[in-house]
């Protein structure tokens, strides 16, 4: 028998339903639909999404001499580039590997790390997190909690070998599944920590904010639909960023 009541505490602690993007309608009741329950209780079972991954990363063959592996590593932003714009492709002729999930949180993604970038073995791996744990995607995360996550990350990644690069977290101005957060200060204060960080330890900073701030710490409409996504046009400017700083960390 499902605990609705358990499930709704759960919510509430967790903010499992925005994170798992079932922020549809409930029932007349209050409650929340089938739909969504079965959603919460495959997000319990397996918090970090280690599933989503596994038998990519079983499949997925060694890298090759003279190419060098680089995983993308975050949450929705980095999930969505390649896979729903037009059919591109990510990153043609070179071994980028993507392993981003929606809605994940720092916390997440460390859990995931050796998983889902270690034993890739790649070269190097770009880092865009953190934008979620300010929605408070799964409870609350002060700014020490999220630098936290960042920490282990980068230091898991320099002790395997693996360069490393930092990403700015994106401008937003509010989260559509979480009105009211004014996330943009937070943001700036995550992003000066990161380029702070980045220097101290000897990765590479990779700045898309300065790129695509409208201003007043937002995303402008002509590159994001919901404010936060990037469509073609974002992806589009965080392309060449991107391969520019992974190349910068490659050559330390």
């Amino acid at each position: 028998m499902i605990d609705t009541p358990l499930i709704r505490r759960s919510l509430l602690v967790l903010g499992l339903l925005g994170a798992a993007g079932l922020s549809g309608p409930a029932l007349a009741d209050g409650q929340p639909t089938v739909e969504q329950v079965a959603g919460m209780q495959k997000q319990l079972a397996d918090w970090p999404q280690l599933a989503r991954y596994r038998a990519d990363n079983a499949t997925l063959p060694a890298p090759t001499a003279g190419k060098p592996r680089v995983v993308f590593y975050g949450d929705s932003i980095t999930d969505a580039w390649g896979r729903n714009h037009n059919g591109s492709v990510f990153f043609p002729g070179k071994d980028y590997v993507n392993r981003g999930i929606s809605g994940q949180t720092t916390a997440q993604m460390l859990v995931r790390f050796r998983q889902d970038v270690i034993d890739l073995k790649p070269a190097a791996v770009v880092i865009l997190a953190g934008t979620n744990d300010i929605a408070g995607n799964t409870g609350e995360a002060t700014p020490a909690m999220i630098e936290d996550n960042l920490r282990s990350m980068t230091e898991l990644a320099k002790a395997n070998g693996i360069k490393v690069v930092l990403a700015s977290v994106l401008p937003a101005s509010d989260y559509p599944w979480r009105p009211g957060r004014e996330p943009a200060p937070k943001i700036r204060a995550l992003n000066g920590w990161l380029q702070q960080y980045a220097s101290q330890v000897g990765a590479t900073y990779l700045d898309y904010y300065s790129a695509m701030d409208d201003g007043q710490g937002g995303l402008p409409k002509r590159l994001s639909a919901d404010g936060v996504h990037p469509n073609a046009a974002g992806y589009a400017i965080m392309a060449p960023l991107a391969e520019q700083a992974v190349q910068a960390a490659l050559a330390r």
